[in-house]
Parts: C-alpha cells; structure tokens; sequence
C-alpha cells in the first residue's frame, strides 16, 4: 500500500518522550502539553514497559492532547497500540517502527495509506531504499552527535542525509540534536530533527522548544528534497 502523507507536514521539530525523563503521568502530559504548545511537528510516544495498561492509558490522553493541538501522534514500535489508538482518534495516530520491530508494509497496510509511519534506517541507504518501498513517510537516520539517551547507538555519517534524498522522503535526523548541532544536521539535508533529552531533559520544555525552533528557522535545507 502507498504512502499517502503530505510530506509537507514533516518538517520541524520531531519530541519524542522519554520514560525515563518523564516517569509519571502528571509529569509527561505537562511537558508535552508544553511542547505542543511551544509548536513541535510531531510527537512520538515512546515507552518500552511491559504494563500494556500504563501505555494505554497515557498514550490515550497524548492522543486528546495532540488533537486538541492539531499535531499528530506517534507510537513507537507497539502497532497494536497504534491501530486501537487510531480506531479512536482516526488518522492522526501514526507509528515508527526500528529494524527489528514489525515490518513496515505489515503496519502500513493495518493503518492504512494516509497515517505517518516512519523507519529507522541507521546509516544504510539499502534499509532506506526498503523503507521507501514498503511505503514508509519518512527515514529516520542516526545517532549523528552523541547521545545522552542512547550512547551505545552506532554513529553515523551526516552525508547519508545526501544520499538518500533521491528517494524523495522526508529525512530525520536523530542522535544528540541540540542548539549546538541543529544547524549541522539541518545543513547536512535533515527535514525534521528528532530530539529527546534537550527537550524533555530541560526545566523549561517551552523555552527548549523555542530555542531549537529558532535553529531550525534560522538554518534553511539547502535543495530540500520537500520543497
């Protein structure tokens, strides 16, 4: 099934939730009604428990919060959960799936050619090349910088960013995405950065997001692939 996502969409700043950094519900819906918002793109909700109730029960009250704010809402690597999710919220629930989670055709054709789906491809333009095929909406690459969430991750060259914009998909960059590095990955062909602890892992979400905006307004893709 094709990819039917207005790629136009996929552009800016790409919060993803740590369980980590914000371990209760009161803590994790203040600071993504906070990001929301300050104006992130896209939200994704990641958690790994096994408390199938827990994921729930927060990922619902995500959902009514990103609708309220007209932005989508991601789950990572639970297509159950994204599938009863949208069968509650339509179209606007999504799903990012890594390498050795479900295939990426199997979830677009569960959730249809209109809900984002975006692919972990690392550094591989072969993975990327899959992803595009089996109707991802965007390509996720990384880690670019060093990762305080995730520093066992393989690093990765910002010049697959280049590689891949043949494709014609939007592109994420992920890994270490602060001020410091946006305006790198931002040069290099990034659409959309991908940020965890520099949002999530600061006192003020809003501000966190206003100044990593403010990197993206100020640090244009040269020859986006979108335009």
């Amino acid at each position: 099934m094709k990819n039917l996502v207005d790629s136009q969409r996929l552009r800016g700043l790409y919060a993803i939730t740590d369980s980590v950094l914000l371990g209760d519900d009161k803590t994790l819906l203040g600071a993504c009604e906070a990001a929301l918002g300050a104006g992130i793109a896209l939200l994704q909700y990641r958690d790994k428990s096994d408390d199938a109730a827990h994921r729930w029960r927060q990922s619902d009250a995500l959902a009514a919060r990103c609708q309220a704010h007209g932005v989508p809402l991601i789950i990572n690597d639970d297509l159950l959960l994204a599938r009863r999710l949208q069968q509650r919220w339509g179209e606007s629930i999504g799903l990012h799936v890594g390498q050795e989670d479900v295939a990426l055709a199997e979830a677009r054709r569960d959730l249809g050619p209109r809900a984002i789906i975006g692919a972990t491809c690392h550094d591989s333009p072969i993975l990327a090349s899959q992803a595009a095929t089996d109707g991802a909406s965007y390509l996720a690459f990384g880690r670019f910088f060093v990762s305080r969430t995730k520093p066992e991750a393989a690093p990765a060259p910002l010049s697959i960013l280049a590689q891949v914009a043949p494709l014609g998909l939007p592109r994420v960059a992920i890994g270490g995405i602060d001020t410091a590095t946006a305006g790198e990955a931002r040069a290099a062909g990034a659409e959309m950065l991908a940020v965890v602890h520099a949002i999530f892992g600061t006192p003020d979400v809003a501000a966190a997001v206003a100044a990593l905006q403010a990197q993206i307004d100020a640090n244009p893709i040269p020859n986006s692939v979108t335009a």
